[in-house]
């Protein structure tokens, strides 16, 4: 569910510099947050209000990641992780919500996500050193603490309790599209009309380019990264890329992605990219890295349960396959 930001397949097409259009400035900073690259953009009247608010948003994320960061010792996901099988821990609301709202995803897909996911263990290797599949029994074993029903809140006095033993949450990617989305959120309440909020290719965009014109991305071929498939104007709209372009391996000319189904501990296999476009950075990550999981018949079916969520999955042999909602007129797609 981790996912670098080379396994995107997707760019953003923004002006690095400081430019003056219609008395617009756009200022662009990158930086590490949340263990991911971020690119945060910002169009304000100067350049020093751009600057400021660019700030406001790293607090925001840095402020979030040490809420739910499952890496950071002191964090409430980490406490809540370190008492797993002992007892509940009391979290804030904004950390029990996004809980929620992550296990009422592994519900939906019978646990082709799973929240619990950090528990799994690390056996399958995807830089080079694998020279063939671990046993059955391995994988299964892989997964023992892997069970999002196993994980128990209680709404009242707002605690998580994780059942067993060394079971463990993790947000992942997950919780890089919601910081983005409270960001954007944050910056329209404040009156700043137009930026980007890139959380390693999970993006939450809202108005336009100073130019007047929208932001655009484009969507790269993972299996010719010189050539785009398409290039796809946004204006208040999130875009979220699953992939396994550079992590995967091949054991009988079968594909296997990093991307693990945390129900079998098996890699997710058929599909290598699930783009998805909707009005949620949080929820089309979640549906990007489901579809992966679930495959392309079952990864639709999903999808269209979300009719505000369009996607475009690209097949282990290079077929585009592009949802029914799909907005062809407007996405400019070159397939």
């Amino acid at each position: 569910m981790n996912k670098s930001i080379l396994n995107k397949f997707i760019f953003l097409f923004v002006m690095i510099c400081s430019i003056s259009i219609n008395a617009q400035v756009l200022r662009k900073r990158t930086t590490l947050l949340m263990g991911s690259r971020f690119d945060i953009t910002i169009v304000a009247k100067d350049s020093l209000t751009a600057e400021q608010n660019i700030n406001e948003v790293i607090a925001e994320i840095s402020r979030i990641e040490n809420l739910i960061s499952d890496w950071k010792p002191d964090s409430q996901v980490s406490e809540v992780n370190q008492n797993s099988g002992i007892h509940p821990v009391k979290v804030d609301r904004e950390v029990f919500e996004l809980t929620q709202r992550a296990i009422k995803l592994s519900e939906i897909t019978n646990g082709s996500f799973d929240v619990s996911f950090a528990a799994m263990d690390r056996i399958w290797k995807f830089d080079g050193s694998m020279t063939e599949m671990p046993s059955a029994e391995a994988i299964k074993k892989s997964v023992e603490k892997v069970g999002y029903k196993n994980i128990i809140l209680d709404s009242v006095e707002s605690t998580i309790f994780l059942k067993l033993k060394g079971m463990k949450i993790g947000f992942g990617a997950l919780g890089e599209g919601y910081a983005a989305d409270k960001c954007r959120d944050m910056m329209l309440a404040k009156g700043i009309k137009a930026g980007i909020i890139n959380g390693s290719g999970d993006m939450s965009t809202w108005g336009k380019q100073p130019n007047g014109k929208p932001w655009k991305i484009g969507i790269t071929n993972p299996f010719n990264p010189e050539k785009l498939l398409a290039v796809v104007p946004l204006q208040q709209e999130a875009v979220t890329t699953s992939g396994s372009y550079e992590k995967f391996v091949v054991f009988d000319g079968k594909r296997y992605s990093h991307i693990i189904n945390p129900a079998t501990g098996y890699p997710a296999t058929g599909l290598c990219s699930v783009t998805v476009f909707g009005p949620n950075a949080e929820a089309a990550n979640g549906l990007s890295t489901s579809m992966m999981v679930l495959g392309q018949t079952n990864g639709l079916l999903l999808l269209k349960k979300y009719p505000d969520y369009s996607c475009v999955m690209i097949t282990d042999d290079g077929k585009v396959i592009k949802s029914d909602n799909f907005r062809i007129k407007k996405f400019k797609a070159k397939f």
